[in-house]
């Protein structure tokens, strides 16, 4: 009777955690939570999975995602490569673009990046032209010969020009989105809202890490 007993305590404190995993088997579906994309897209290092961060400065929603994912992305494990890319639909979206990388090439993302979502989201500055940005850059305490040589390269232009293809191939919708090892795309309507975007993000890249092992 004893044992019987245990047997049946062992089987109800088990229960709950068998129907957690099926039910987190059973909640990120293909095709209702993320999209599979037709194609894989070449990642920048084979040898990790790749979370990419799809924003654009000017979007309401990638600034209240800010607190969520930045968090997120430096808990993530030394097999995942977290890399952000910018969303190009126009061409004022292009300039920011072009800052983006600016601040990637002069190493001073760290700062840039906040400054300038807030520039449009808390001090509503459009940024329309190259003026606009070097201000915020030179405020930050870059030179403004430097930003201009860099914003104005060559290699900005082929960042950005290779972030627009890279975007078209990621089926990308709207901002912010979230594509995993270049294979899924997760969006906040598909995944019901910003924070179970991350939710389903670890749920894929768990999915791709046991796929590699």
């Amino acid at each position: 009777m004893r044992r019987l007993l245990s047997h049946l305590l062992f089987g109800i404190v088990l229960l709950p955690l068998v129907a957690c995993q099926a039910d987190t088997e059973e909640t990120y579906k293909e095709g209702a939570h993320y999209e599979l994309l037709p194609e894989v897209v070449s990642t920048s290092d084979p040898s990790k999975i790749e979370v990419v961060e799809v924003f654009w400065y000017g979007c309401s929603h990638c600034y209240s995602f800010e607190p969520m994912i930045n968090p997120w992305s430096r808990g993530l494990a030394d097999d995942v490569d977290f890399q952000r890319l910018p969303a190009v639909w126009h061409e004022t979206m292009g300039l920011h673009a072009k800052a983006y990388y600016t601040a990637k090439a002069l190493k001073v993302l760290d700062k840039l990046h906040a400054a300038i979502f807030e520039a449009m989201n808390l001090k509503k500055q459009k940024l329309e032209n190259e003026g606009d940005i070097a201000k915020i850059f030179v405020e930050n305490g870059v030179s403004l010969e430097r930003f201009t040589k860099v914003f104005n390269s060559k290699g900005i232009e082929m960042a950005v020009d290779i972030a627009m293809k890279k975007q078209e191939r990621y089926r990308t919708q709207g901002t912010p989105e979230i594509i995993i090892n270049g294979k899924y795309r997760v969006s906040g309507r598909s995944a019901g809202g910003n924070d179970r975007m991350l939710k389903v993000a670890d749920f894929l890249v768990e999915k791709e890490r046991a796929a590699a092992q």
